[in-house]
C-alpha cells in the first residue's frame, strides 16, 4: 500500500508541477512589470527543481509519471488567452496565476489526504510544492 500511494502521490505532483510550469510559460511573455516577471521566473525555476526531484523518485519505482489532464490544460490555456485578449495587464496575469495556485494547493492537499499511506519523502515533496504555490499567490497579491 505504501508503494502504491507513494507512486500515485508522486504522479499527481508530477502533473501539478508540469501544469504550473506550462501556466507560467503561457503568461510570462505578456508581463510588463519586471518584479512580476522575476517572481514568475523564480517560481518556474523552483518548479523545475521539484520536477527533477519528482522524476528521480518516480524512476526509483520505474514509473513514467503523469502529464496534466489534457482537458484541464486546454481549459486553462483558453481561459488565459481569452482573459488576456480582453484585458492584457499584469493585474489579469496575477489574477490568473492566483487562481491557478489556489487550484493547485487545493488539489495537492486533497491528494495528500487521499494517499495518506505514501512515504514521507513524497509527502515532503508534495508539501514543498504546496508551499511554493502558496508563496507565489502571496507574492503576487500586490499586482491584483
Amino acid at each position: 500500500m505504501i508503494e502504491k500511494d507513494t507512486v500515485r502521490l508522486l504522479r499527481e505532483c508530477d502533473a501539478g508541477v508540469k501544469m504550473g510550469v506550462a501556466s507560467i510559460d503561457d503568461v510570462i511573455e505578456y508581463v510588463k512589470a519586471d518584479e512580476l516577471k522575476k517572481l514568475l521566473k523564480v517560481c518556474k525555476d523552483e518548479h523545475e527543481k521539484l520536477k527533477s526531484e519528482i522524476q528521480k523518485e518516480l524512476d526509483r519505482f520505474q514509473d513514467e509519471g503523469k502529464n496534466p489532464d489534457p482537458i484541464a490544460k486546454s481549459m486553462s490555456w483558453m481561459k488565459t488567452n481569452v482573459k488576456l485578449a480582453m484585458h492584457e495587464s499584469d493585474k489579469t496575469i496575477a489574477d490568473l496565476m492566483t487562481d491557478g495556485c489556489n487550484m493547485g494547493v487545493k488539489s495537492l492537499n486533497m491528494y495528500l489526504n487521499q494517499y495518506e499511506a505514501a512515504d514521507e519523502k513524497s509527502k515532503d515533496i508534495t508539501k514543498r510544492l504546496i508551499n511554493l504555490e502558496e508563496k507565489l499567490a502571496i507574492d503576487i497579491r500586490g499586482f491584483l
